[in-house]
């Protein structure tokens, strides 16, 4: 989240990203209780309440394109019923499995709402997305977005999530078992010779294998697209004339793309940490690559000033030593006190560092990490932020994170390389991209080339001509979606107004700027969106 890039996933933004008031979500001790108050199941059943005259007229104001097949769909009543987590409902939504052709069958979508909490008018319902592509919206919602948003912010609105096609609760894709994904995850990304690489093909060729096999039909359709129209149906469901949105990471592309279909039902829509639909997957790998070298660098700036620092004292020493680190671990895995005896390789080292670099609140955290592995031979810091990095908790078991940002990613994108002698060919422009993370980047990128279904999409610009004006976030020193990404999609949306977060980590909306989330909560509680190049800091 999502995200993040994982260095084994197609895409930059494998991981949903919480902000940092709910750091500890991400990169902290409670990673796996966070976990287990995700899983709370959610069900259609009886019903506790029904749409209400709004959605009536939200139906009446179905532009005439909207094809007489999908009309049982706009149509259709959510029963809401509680899911387990106080003050939250939840209902499952069809939509069709291919919007091709309508009556071939249904996918059915997890959907939670909170409703407003206040006794003022209500503004209808605020959609949230953390990202990933794979992170679970319904978690999101739950976890943090209907309790840790601004109080006035949930007062007016009926905060609410669906889980995208293919993700979580929403059938998900599955690909491996959390023993074959142990495996996965320590596979080496940076190949010395045939052997090796020849090793990391065929883990990436047997993971897309375990995807086609376990959700062959599936697959199919799991593209952002297919999301983003999904997206409409649940906004007719809600009553709602027009769709309110948050998006982070990933969850930008999604709220993009949604204007770019339904540019005439935009309502207020934020994107946060934005990407740019007009890169092909090669230039959005490279850029995201170094997009994690210049917050690594801002990481060790930051570490040499810490008496605690294990990787030296000058900020210029401190890429090269950690990269030294790595090439030993290659060699010569450390101990982890794993219970099923996992040790500590480049691979997942290289992970637990990457996860520490989407908040500077888990640099503190990462310092420790190295410290121990480097001075004392034990990996379990470093293990532990991969591990939660990955989703997986204590019994080997994973969240189908890394399943879904694959499957999403490799249909929405032609392969960056198609063969490793490609990768090859391009290792010097990663590496000068980023010294430290550059090769395993660029190794990472050769996933969707096994994938067992074609790509259908394609890099484009979306303009979304005739929207009401879109708020597009970027932050400065951001990791995974780099601050250019949000220049150029602001550049390409015509009524959008780019607002700046001068500063570190992954998103700005809730990461403790008064500047940015005053200017979005005016935005979405007033409808006035900020200045056109506001910057933050």
């Amino acid at each position: 989240m999502h995200i993040r890039r994982s260095p084994r996933s197609a895409d930059p933004l494998a991981r949903p990203l919480r902000p940092r008031r709910h750091r500890r979500t991400r990169t902290g001790g409670a990673v796996l209780a966070v976990a287990a108050l995700l899983v709370s199941a959610c069900s259609s059943g009886s019903a506790t309440g029904s749409p209400s005259s709004a959605a009536e007229a939200a139906l009446a104001a179905l532009p005439k394109a909207t094809p007489a097949a999908l009309t049982a769909y706009y149509e259709q009543k959510l029963s809401w019923r509680g899911c387990g987590v106080p003050g939250f409902q939840c209902a499952t939504m069809r939509a069709p499995l291919d919007y091709d052709k309508p009556d071939a069958g249904d996918v059915r979508l997890a959907v939670a709402r909170k409703k407003a909490t206040g006794p003022g008018k209500a503004l209808g319902s605020l959609l949230v997305n953390p990202g990933g592509p794979g992170g679970s919206a319904v978690g999101y919602l739950q976890a943090y977005a209907g309790v840790g948003y601004p109080a006035e912010v949930r007062a007016r609105y009926d905060m609410v999530a669906v889980d995208p096609r293919g993700v979580a609760r929403s059938e998900p894709v599955e690909c491996l078992g959390g023993r074959e994904m142990d495996a996965y995850t320590q596979t080496d990304t940076t190949p010395d010779d045939s052997e090796e690489t020849d090793e990391l093909v065929a883990a990436y060729q047997k993971f897309a294998e375990g995807c086609g096999a376990r959700s062959p039909e599936l697959l199919r359709h799991v593209s952002t697209a297919e999301a983003a129209r999904d997206m409409d149906i649940l906004r007719a469901a809600l009553g709602d004339a027009k769709l309110t949105y948050v998006g982070a990471s990933y969850g930008t592309f999604l709220g993009a793309t949604y204007a770019g279909l339904f540019p005439d039902r935009v309502g207020r829509l934020v994107l946060d940490g934005a990407m740019d639909p007009s890169l092909p997957a090669r230039r959005m790998n490279l850029d995201q690559t170094a997009g994690f070298e210049t917050a690594f660098q801002s990481f060790a700036r930051d570490c040499v000033q810490q008496p605690d620092c294990p990787l030296g004292k000058r900020a210029d020493q401190v890429g090269t030593r950690l990269k030294a680190f790595f090439r030993k671990l290659d060699a010569h895995p450390i101990p982890t006190g794993d219970a099923d005896g996992r040790k500590l390789g480049e691979a997942l080292a290289t992970t637990g560092v990457i996860a520490a670099m989407y908040d500077e609140g888990a640099w503190a955290q990462l310092r420790e990490a190295l410290t121990s592995a480097m001075r004392e031979n034990d990996g379990a810091g470093l293990l532990f932020l991969s591990d939660s990095y990955y989703e997986r908790d204590a019994d080997a078991r994973y969240s189908n994170l890394m399943f879904a940002n694959a499957a999403v990613n490799c249909l929405d994108l032609p392969p960056a390389f198609s063969t490793p002698d490609e990768v090859r060919e391009a290792l010097p422009e990663f590496e000068k991209a980023s010294p430290v993370f550059g090769e395993g980047l660029a190794w990472a990128s050769l996933n969707c080339a096994y994938w067992p279904v074609r790509a259908t999409g394609e890099p484009h610009r979306i303009a979304a001509r005739g929207a009401a004006p879109i708020v597009v976030v970027g932050t400065t020193r951001d990791p995974a979606t780099p601050y250019r990404w949000a220049r150029a999609l602001a550049a390409q949306l015509t009524s959008s107004r780019l607002l700046t977060y001068e500063g570190d980590g992954h998103t700005a909306y809730g990461r403790g700027s008064t500047c940015i989330d005053s200017a979005i909560d005016t935005y979405l509680l007033r409808g006035t969106p900020p200045t056109q190049g506001k910057r933050c800091s």
